[in-house]
């Protein structure tokens, strides 16, 4: 894949974050400005250069309701019509914060990963040089913006960036969701995530942002279960489709994966899906 030069890319994301929010309160909307020196100065988040084949997600309880993100992003593969091959795992520890994960011991050999099962239920013991393409990591919900943690929060993206590289995979951001009732959480997480792409030279994962355009576009379709944080179905769904087109700088529109939503609003999610990746990321081309 290939992407814009840094300075654009970076001004492009950080402006999509306002754009998106027209209408929010006017706090929030400010907090979308950067500071003129940073757009011109930073480089962007980056794109990936190649169609990753494994991937861990590294986080919490935001990946895995609903039976966990990395099982959804692998059957709108299977449902795009790849068949290629491609094997995720979730390490996910209830409420947990970057600092909590030692991301270190997940790339220990004969560990995470060391084996899957096929459709039979036979395990199948993995033989690879790389344990994982892509680490897909996220902070907990409020930990990036949060006035007590948003230092541990750029500090771990450091360390885990550094970690992830040194193992021969890529670090990968994934901006979390605003809280239903705290839609000013949108553009807080979205400078924090972008801020983090930009200095660990990591591409970021829009997700946050696809909600916030889905909720304005859509606001009947509630992408929350009754805590007003964690996703429904059609938000989990939502994730993992925007996870797909920024993975693999692919568009979802045409997916025959639902995810037992119904064919109209899994569409209208695939579409906000990749809306929202080809505004922050800006064009690339697709994966090899």
């Amino acid at each position: 894949m290939t992407a814009p030069t840094g300075p654009r890319r970076a001004a492009r994301g950080l402006a999509l974050v306002a754009a998106l929010l027209l209408g929010s309160a006017a706090q929030a909307q400010a907090q979308t400005q950067p500071q003129a020196e940073t757009q011109a100065t930073r480089p962007s988040v980056a794109a990936l250069d190649e169609r990753p084949a494994t991937a861990i997600f590294i986080g919490n309880s935001f990946f895995y309701y609903n039976n966990s993100m990395h099982g959804h992003l692998r059957n709108l593969i299977t449902g795009a019509g790849d068949a290629r091959p491609f094997s995720g795992v979730s390490v996910t520890i209830s409420g947990s914060g970057f600092d909590w994960h030692d991301v270190e011991s997940y790339f220990r050999p004969n560990a995470v990963g060391a084996y899957t099962f096929d459709n039979d239920n036979n395990i199948v013991f993995n033989n690879r040089s790389r344990l994982f393409d892509v680490a897909v990591m996220m902070d907990c919900s409020q930990c990036p913006i949060h006035p007590r943690l948003s230092s541990v929060f750029t500090d771990y993206a450091r360390r885990h960036s550094e970690t992830v590289r040194r193992h021969g995979a890529r670090p990968v951001f994934f901006m979390s969701w605003a809280y239903s009732d705290k839609p000013e959480m949108t553009a807080q997480l979205a400078e924090a995530y972008t801020r983090a792409g930009t200095d660990n030279n990591a591409l970021v994962i829009p997700a946050g942002l696809a909600f916030a355009r889905s909720v304005r576009e859509r606001p009947a379709l509630d992408l929350y279960v009754a805590d007003r944080r964690h996703p429904s179905l059609a938000g989990t769904y939502l994730a993992a489709a925007t996870t797909y087109a920024a993975l693999f700088g692919t568009s979802p529109e045409e997916n025959r994966y639902t995810a037992g939503l119904d064919a109209e609003t899994a569409r209208f999610l695939r579409g906000v899906a990749w809306a929202t990746v080809r505004e922050y990321l800006g064009e690339r081309r697709a994966a090899n």
